[in-house]
């Protein structure tokens, strides 16, 4: 599969082309920047117009951590709602 690659660095984007399968390629330089090899798995969401590729890299899954803690722990609320039934 080729890609197109133009020269927009006033954009700081590079352009790629969707095959009739809906596949495009990631430009080399891209990918060894944001340490994507061959399995890497990607996060796509949309945002507005915009798709946004996350790479779920070791660093990503590091950089979660902690993010969704709560005040409690999962024990306290666990022992929390056992007195709540009782």
């Amino acid at each position: 599969m080729a890609y197109i690659c133009h020269d927009v660095s006033h954009m700081d984007a590079v352009f790629t082309v969707v095959s009739s399968k809906g596949q495009i390629v990631i430009p080399a330089a891209l990918r060894q920047k944001l340490g994507i090899k061959t399995g890497t798995r990607l996060a796509i969401r949309s945002e507005e117009n915009q798709l946004i590729l996350q790479p779920i890299t070791k660093e990503f899954i590091r950089s979660m951590v902690g993010c969704c803690k709560g005040e409690d722990s999962l024990v306290e609320a666990r022992e929390r709602g056992h007195r709540m039934d009782k």
